[in-house]
């Protein structure tokens, strides 16, 4: 932890660069420490494990930087530029010379104004974009890679287990941030579907529907430029990412949802639709909508027990999961 602490002072400093930074701005998230240049976004990992995912050795972060350069090339050839070293000698610097003691992901930076939940708040994303939206992810998934490994995330087993890891880690949220009765009805409602729907799930393994997918697709993960860049795919854990494309397309479809865009979310699922030709898709749509709806609450919810946020932004996250889990039950009554 002390030298990768060094290592992130160093990179406040603009010699810690190959070419001249500009302001450097330093964003940090759970898992990432993000420094944002004049025209590029360097992304260091943090020397963390939290048991889905493992970062604590210098290996290791090497091996999904390169992951991550790898997956999101797939949606992003012209945004993910390299993995670059960051060497110590007399001073410590990317591509450096010296000892390499931590590695970068080196990103094109582009416009954050340009981010498509920034745009939808300003009532720019029109049915053209959504459509080129739906025509890129119906291409992404019918290339993405399928396996009788990737297979197994589309079985029901892994499935309920998904759910039931779901389920217990929200048990302590109750009446925090869902009600005992929510909590029951999407559990009883969710339980329900799995125990009618086993031939459902296993003709989506038939029909090649389970993919090595991008795993994090809503809008605060695509950028509307001169052309659509849908970027930050997981690539810590693959469970995250195997899965039946209904559930992909269910997560941007719930995110419009959310932002009160019920219109563009329809919009979307059809043009998919129509794209992919997967017509059996949208009978697991309120089911994976639910899913990504829950997962979203689970997830703002942990924030009440990080004792790094503050009891305001804890507020805002109760207020937020809150929604989250409604929009969940809301989907839960179409199951």
């Amino acid at each position: 932890m002390q030298a990768q602490k060094q290592v992130i002072e160093a990179l406040l400093n603009p010699e810690a660069y190959p070419e001249d930074p500009g302001k450097i701005e330093l964003i940090q998230t759970h898992i990432s420490f993000v420094f944002l240049t004049k025209n590029f976004v360097y992304k260091v990992k943090k020397e963390v494990n939290f048991g889905f995912l493992d970062f604590s050795t210098l290996e290791k972060r090497r091996f999904f930087c390169e992951k991550e350069l790898e997956l999101n090339r797939r949606l992003c050839p012209d945004m993910y530029l390299e993995v670059a070293p960051i060497n110590k000698s007399k001073i410590i610097k990317i591509k450096g010379g010296g000892e390499t003691v931590e590695y970068a992901l080196k990103m094109k930076r582009m416009p954050q104004e340009k981010i498509m939940t920034v745009l939808l708040k300003e009532n720019k994303v029109d049915d053209k974009t959504i459509d080129e939206l739906a025509r890129i992810i119906s291409q992404f998934h019918s290339k993405a890679q399928t396996s009788s490994e990737i297979n197994e995330y589309g079985s029901l087993k892994i499935v309920k287990t998904n759910w039931d890891e779901n389920f217990a880690q929200t048990l302590k949220f109750i009446n925090q941030t869902i009600s005992q009765a929510e909590f029951q009805f999407i559990q009883n409602k969710v339980t329900h579907f799995m125990e009618n729907n086993k031939a459902l799930f296993e003709s989506r393994i038939k029909n090649n529907k389970i993919r090595d997918c991008h795993g994090d697709m809503h809008s605060g993960n695509i950028f509307i430029t001169d052309k659509i860049y849908i970027f930050d795919a997981i690539e810590f854990n693959d469970r995250f990412r195997y899965s039946d494309v209904a559930s992909d397309v269910a997560f941007l479809g719930m995110d419009l949802d959310f932002q009160k865009r019920p219109d563009l979310s329809a919009y979307f699922i059809d043009r998919y639709v129509a794209y992919s030709d997967d017509q059996q898709l949208t009978k697991l749509l309120p089911f994976y909508k639910c899913y990504r709806a829950y997962v979203r609450g689970k997830v703002i919810s942990f924030k009440l027990d990080d004792p790094n946020v503050n009891n305001e932004e804890k507020k805002a996250a109760t207020k937020e999961a809150q929604a989250y889990f409604n929009l969940a039950a809301d989907y839960a009554k179409n199951l």
